[in-house]
């Protein structure tokens, strides 16, 4: 068996033409014409710009610009998700906050460049599919394209003599290639095989997925939502706009489109790591739940954890936050229960040290008869470690010694102004602190089932026996994401397919040659430069050598008709 080297004469013109259009047929990507500068009109510009934008460069680089597009999305605060954030970024840097204004880096995803670069990447990509699928689907219903004139003039060949009819090496050869998957058949004196259409294959895959995931991802943005609720033990939470904490959306989502469901929180655990490092990490944090789905939906339970949601069609219940509440009872001067429920108080730090405010709106009536309004800071310490701790922060996450400190005002809340306030804060401008006997601020520290009587016979406060948990959560609803995952699945197996599959060709020619013996001359071409197809070539022929074994050469005839050892098939 012999191989051509570096040696050997250069092909002639038409050899060389033969080899290039060889090559050329391995590639399915549309021929591109440059343009033609002088004679181009409106038509042949327009021609030109459509074949550079759906051209696989472009692509590439308009997908580039998208990934450096979003980067100030996650930068930069945006209006469409933190408002607050956004104000306090202007206030702080009113030079570069009126700058990223103009720009549209506030509302990177909604911004004109933005969704120019997007519709252009999606125009593009659908550009480079269409094509190229035409021509892929051409080539599968087609044959691999007859030998070349000389075998020996390809990257990787071998040759030998044999003999066996050229019938009999033809039918071989058949038989090995189909049997190795190649798509074969014979072409005049000639077996043409060609494999590896899944490395095109993966690639249109790969581009198709890149547009599931645009169009999953553009759905997405447009009909997302994404709200949050606090919903103390015992309590229910409906979903629908009115009963969300807050709420933020795509631009073309409306109200109709919530998902209709209801839940009930039954009851919050919470447990933690009692000693070690790891002391006052949740090992437990669950949420036990009653749900309904749809308005005549029947009540289920289930249980709610950490990246464990609850999902009821598109919409997903997430665990985010978890605190307490304590029952409190007010009551006036005349000793009428004028307020008594739970009040959600926010965690300040890890051990659940926590803050908020009581709001007494209606029905309080005081010493005079006169109506009015209370308002007390409280500041609940789950675990207090005493006196020998010298604070008033929590030492343990869990409820094994609550401690409840209260502050006491009377006057207007201002509820009734018509501007929204924070059921956590408490507006103090028309409010008067009451006093003790001594003229200070009146606060007191209270135990589960202690009271607190307000001064000048204001009426009491009590700190009821039990306290309450309560657990927040975020309800996202955001289409289209099963169709981005597949996508990106696809785009993946594409890809590797696209990388490590090659695209060969294989060529076994058998002629009877002027002395009556067959020559056999095999040849393969791959679509880029790579060790497999001459490794491939030498498995082939070696395998074709056992059927159609060579026979000696005339010039030496004690020739062994065998490849002298380590010579390359």
């Amino acid at each position: 068996m012999s191989k051509t080297t570096a040696s050997d004469p250069a092909p002639s013109a038409a050899e060389d033409q033969d080899l290039g259009a060889a090559g050329s047929q391995l590639s399915t990507a549309p021929k591109e014409d440059l343009p033609n500068l002088p004679a181009l009109g409106v038509i042949g510009w327009a021609r030109w710009f459509w074949r550079q934008l759906t051209s696989m460069r472009v692509a590439l680089l308009l997908l580039l610009l998208l990934s450096l597009g979003a980067i100030p999305g996650s930068l930069i605060p945006q209006s469409g998700q933190d408002e607050t954030k956004v104000a306090d970024f202007r206030k702080s840097h009113e030079t570069l906050g009126d700058i990223y204004d103009k720009l549209g880096l506030f509302h990177v995803y909604g911004s004109v460049w933005f969704s120019a670069i997007y519709i252009l990447l999606f125009v593009s990509l659908i550009g480079c599919i269409v094509p190229r699928t035409w021509q892929f689907v051409g080539q599968l219903r087609g044959r691999p394209p007859g030998a070349p004139k000389r075998l020996t003039r390809l990257p990787a060949h071998t040759t030998w003599r044999t003999t066996a009819e050229p019938e009999q090496v033809h039918e071989a050869a058949l038989a090995l290639l189909k049997k190795r998957r190649f798509r074969a058949h014979l072409a005049g004196d000639a077996v043409a095989a060609e494999k590896g259409y899944v490395r095109e294959l993966g690639n249109l895959v790969f581009h198709i997925a890149l547009i599931v995931m645009l169009v999953a991802f553009a759905w997405g943005q447009l009909y997302k939502s994404e709200g949050n609720k606090l919903v103390v033990e015992g309590q229910g939470f409906s979903n629908t706009l009115t009963q969300y904490d807050d709420f933020k959306s795509g631009n073309l989502f409306s109200s109709d489109d919530l998902v209709p469901f209801s839940f009930n929180l039954k009851d919050f655990v919470g447990t933690y790591e009692r000693t070690g490092p790891n002391k006052g990490t949740p090992r437990v944090y669950k949420a036990d739940l009653t749900y309904s789905a749809g308005p005549y939906g029947k009540d289920e339970n289930t249980t709610v954890e950490v990246n464990h949601p609850l999902e009821i069609g598109d919409s997903k219940v997430y665990l985010v936050s978890h605190g307490y509440a304590p029952v409190i009872t007010v009551r006036d001067a005349q000793g009428k229960v004028v307020y008594d429920d739970a009040v959600p108080l926010l965690p300040l730090d890890a051990n659940v040290t926590s803050s908020g405010v009581v709001k007494v709106l209606d029905g309080y009536r005081n010493a005079q008869g006169k109506k009015e309004q209370l308002g007390f800071n409280a500041f609940l310490v789950p675990t207090y470690g005493g006196h020998a701790s010298g604070t008033m922060l929590s030492q343990f996450p869990a409820l094994d010694s609550p401690l409840l400190a209260l502050s006491a005002y009377h006057g207007d809340l201002g509820a009734d102004s018509g501007i929204p306030q924070s059921v956590y804060q408490m507006d103090k401008t028309n409010m008067k602190e009451f006093k003790d006997s001594k003229g200070k601020l009146f606060k007191r520290l209270l135990r589960p089932g202690d009271s607190m009587t307000l001064p000048n016979g204001a009426g009491s406060v009590t700190f009821g026996k039990t306290v309450k948990e309560w657990a927040g959560f975020q309800v996202v609803q955001e289409p289209g994401g099963g169709w981005a995952l597949a996508g990106a699945i696809a785009a993946i197996g594409g890809l590797a397919a696209s990388l490590f599959i090659q695209r060969r060709r294989v060529w076994v020619r058998a002629v009877r040659g002027a002395d009556g013996v067959t020559v056999v001359e095999m040849a393969g071409l791959g679509r880029s430069e790579s060790a497999k197809v001459p490794e491939e070539l030498g498995d082939l022929a070696g395998i074709l050598y056992d059927q159609a074994p060579g026979a000696p050469d005339p010039d030496d005839p004690a020739d062994s008709p065998v490849p002298a050892e380590g010579a390359e098939k």
